[in-house]
């Protein structure tokens, strides 16, 4: 291993270890690592063609893989190895897994979702690639500044990446815009050509995707936008060199930026543009393999399962039904009957804003042929309707494809639906929601198709990598077998009522805190106490989450702790992370509230050190790394109904942090597994919040009847938090007070009283180890690995090897 990373130092870096920078010496560890996973990545691929297995496409706008130099080495056994051989060259490793940046390709849950996913099906040895875009920039790198979030690009290919491979080969050609013409053929049947107005290359680029143990290793192909014309050398010729440049700029935003601002009609357009760039890519490259290795289309559903992650991929529905009906010349009904059993789509959230639908004149513009196939499947879906009995107006308005309550709309979630032979939810209480609420209509007419499959996450990543030490407790006290079956995690339960292992749980959590607080300081200036309850929100900033809530019964507890300073008080760090979209005021502000409080409570002398307030900036994957291992509480609060999983809560769970949380996306499971007695519920449920709304939002009767929200909101209001400008929350105090969608105050008091509840329960530690042991225990339901085992038998169906 030293000698083929020198090798890769002199020949690939072009480098002498004497002069070698620490960049230089990850990049040629990192080729040294690639090389052996490469072979097992050809091996793999060979064995693929040889079988004729079917293959499952994961298509997804984002993945969010973050740093790959610690999961490359823990997948391949090679850690101890690299780490040796590096020290032998006078190297950290350490050091090294630090300069890597993180690859910035997802907003959150959904992207590290997908990237969970594809190290699973990699685990499970399924012929799999995962489709996606290779963004220059990916989600922005969030800066606070006097509170406020700032949003700058995220170079995260500023010094190029060692793990891709470029494929310039694997080129093709994607159009928009134009004209579509109408042919007669002999036959008197109708031939649709699309002439695009204008055309951009998608160019591969290829990572390998290793499994546990590197037994299997799968490729994520992401799609990077070039225009066919670098320059135009007329245009520069005579001397207009920016205006030569125009096209090729406009055609390669597309794969510029993640999750580009949609609030302008230009952004909105790029927005779409991106979605039927990688789609129109990835169902070109899915062709051309089949038909290379298989020949005949239509055997398509027999070697082909393509997943829908949420409906940014949607209009690939669309678009393999013009490939196989316009440039293949399949009848419409053939092709529709291969489309519906290839594509399969899972349904990532019940909010309105969330579920894409695009202006229909924005979509006969850029996409005039498949804005025509929309149509038709529209109107052959709602002929089947009222075939089986359905007239109702408000009906089939609500079952239509194009919604036109608010101008003509494609609704996005609805053609995926249709186009889909099944449909999936990601915790039982969102599949079952879904069922009776967003989808119930077509669930009518298209009964047996909706599903549930509970997400799960990697515990590759999420415990043997990001918590080596927990890991060696668990192979110490269950077994070798932990490290291959998510289910032996069950005889860690055993131990609850050794002392010594909980002993030795709490130091291993300690020393996680400890690293964890240097962080807080190196990055905030703020010095938190390990011997605190860390107390954890890490997630995207929105207000169905309910960060504000946290932030409301901080600063109640603050004035408990001022009012009586002589109490029996936790100590307590409240550490948030997170990033809020660029457009999304509301979430910025709260973002900014964080920081205020933060500013205040800390400084306080009168509090002593008991409560301390932290926002970590540019959450990413590798601080989660940092945070989760740290974590005492977990933070699940969002208003039932509105979540549809969360993965967090389950990282956090399998590590031992103990759950408080509202019957919620997958804290119902959670709570299930870990039972009553070693989880926080409160709140109202999903029915109780319903019929609030309906009752109406405004709760000044109930915020009168609790002085201490009272005084929280009035505190708001007059300014104690921001003397600068004392309006700056009012906004958010007349919400909670009169508009409160969120059930912010609805929830408080019993929020209040459940975080004493934690605060008791903190104090008997051998209590609390008992609970945490038990969470880490029952978490082998919510590995990724399960999941994916059941989407290979009930949607794609593919073999995988028994699950327990």
């Amino acid at each position: 291993m030293r000698a083929a990373i020198l090798a890769k130092l002199t020949y690939a870096v072009g480098k002498n270890p004497e002069v070698a920078s620490q960049r230089d010496w990850f990049i040629a560890t990192t080729l040294a690592v690639r090389d052996r996973i490469v072979e097992r990545w050809m091996t793999s691929t060979r064995a693929t063609y040889e079988a004729g297995r079917k293959r499952v496409y994961y298509l997804s706008l984002e993945f969010l893989i973050g740093r790959l130099l610690g999961d490359a080495l823990m997948e391949t056994g090679l850690t101890e190895p690299v780490r040796a051989a590096l020290a032998g060259l006078g190297v950290d490793l350490e050091k090294l897994r630090q300069i890597e940046p993180d690859a910035a390709l997802g907003n959150g849950g959904l992207g590290r979702l997908a990237a969970c996913f594809m190290e699973s099906m990699a685990t499970l040895q399924i012929a799999a690639y995962g489709y996606g875009i290779r963004y220059d920039h990916g989600l922005f790198r969030q800066v606070i500044k006097d509170g406020w979030q700032h949003e700058y690009p995220e170079n995260w290919l500023a010094f190029g990446n060692p793990w891709e491979f470029e494929r310039p080969e694997v080129d093709y050609s994607v159009g928009f815009g134009g004209q579509v013409e109408t042919i007669e053929a002999e036959d008197d049947e109708v031939k649709h050509i699309w002439k695009p107005e204008e055309t951009v290359d998608a160019v591969a680029f290829d990572t390998p995707v290793t499994g546990w143990r590197a037994r299997h290793v799968n490729t994520l192909r992401l799609w990077s936008a070039r225009a066919p014309d670098a320059i135009r050398l007329d245009a520069f010729n005579q001397g207009d060199h920016v205006g030569a440049l125009a096209a090729r700029v406009r055609l390669e935003a597309i794969s510029k930026v993640l999750y580009p601002s949609d609030a302008t009609p230009a952004g909105l357009e790029l927005r779409l543009r991106q979605e039927y760039f990688f789609v129109s890519a990835s169902l070109q490259d899915i062709i051309r393999r089949h038909k290379q290795q298989h020949g005949d289309l239509r055997a398509l559903p027999e070697k082909v399962a393509i997943q829908l992650n949420d409906t940014h991929p949607a209009i690939a529905i669309a678009e393999l039904m013009r490939v196989l009906v316009d440039l293949e010349g399949f009848g419409w009904d053939e092709a529709w009957e291969i489309t519906t059993a290839v594509f399969s789509y899972t349904n990532h959230t019940l909010l309105p804003e969330a579920l894409e639908s695009w202006p229909v004149p924005l979509m006969e513009r850029l996409l005039p042929r498949h804005m025509q196939i929309i149509y038709l499947i529209n109107a052959l879906h709602l002929d089947l309707v009222r075939s089986r009995g359905e007239h109702d107006g408000r009906i089939l308005s609500d079952l239509s494809l194009i919604d036109e309550s608010h101008g003509r709309r494609v609704r996005m979630g609805n053609l995926a639906f249709v186009g889909s032979h099944k449909i999936n939810g990601v915790s039982a209480l969102h599949s079952d929601l879904v069922k009776r609420t967003l989808f119930h209509e077509l669930d009518r007419f298209y009964p047996n198709r909706i599903v549930n499959k509970t997400n799960g996450i990697t515990f590759r990543r999420w415990l043997y990598e990001a918590n080596p030490g927990l890991t060696a407790l668990l192979v110490d006290t269950c077994g070798d077998k932990v490290m291959d079956d998510p289910f032996a995690l069950a005889d860690f339960e055993t131990a609850k009522d050794d002392a010594g292992v909980r002993d030795r749980f709490a130091a291993i959590r300690r020393a996680k805190k400890v690293e964890l607080a240097k962080i807080i300081r190196e990055r905030l200036e703020c010095k938190v106490d390990p011997d605190a309850l860390f107390d954890v929100q890490i997630k995207r900033i929105h207000e169905y989450k309910r960060q504000l809530l946290n932030i409301l019964e901080i600063i109640a507890l603050y004035d408990a702790i001022r009012a009586n300073p002589t109490g029996n008080w936790v100590p307590r760090v409240k550490i948030f992370a997170g990033k809020a979209a660029a457009s999304y005021q509301q979430a910025k502000l709260i973002i900014k509230l964080a920081n205020d409080v933060a500013r205040l409570v800390n400084r306080d002398p009168a509090v002593r050190g008991l409560l301390k307030v932290a926002f970590l900036p540019n959450y990413n994957v590798s601080l989660a790394e940092a945070i989760i291992p740290a974590a005492d509480l977990s933070e699940q609060i969002s208003t039932a109904g509105m979540e549809a999983s969360g993965t967090g809560n389950m990282k956090l769970a399998l590590n031992g942090a103990l759950t408080i949380g509202t019957l919620d996306g997958a804290n119902v499971e959670i709570k299930d597994h870990v039972g009553d007695d070693n989880i926080f519920i409160f709140g109202l449920t999903t029915e109780e919040v319903d019929a609030r709304r309906r009752k109406g939002l405004d709760m000044a009767d109930e915020i009168g009847r609790s002085p201490m929200l009272e005084e929280v909101l009035d505190a708001l209001e007059s300014g104690v938090f921001s003397p600068g400008d004392p309006a700056r929350y009012a906004g958010l105090a007349d919400a909670v007070r009169h508009h409160d969608y969120f059930m912010v105050a609805a929830d408080f008091d019993a929020y209040y009283a459940k975080q004493r509840a934690v605060d008791a329960r903190w104090r008997d530690r051998a209590a609390w180890w008992r609970s945490s042991i038990v969470n880490t225990a029952r978490m082998g339901f919510f590995s990724s690995d399960r999941a994916i085992a059941e989407y290979a038998s009930d949607i794609w169906d593919v073999p995988v090897p028994p699950v327990k």
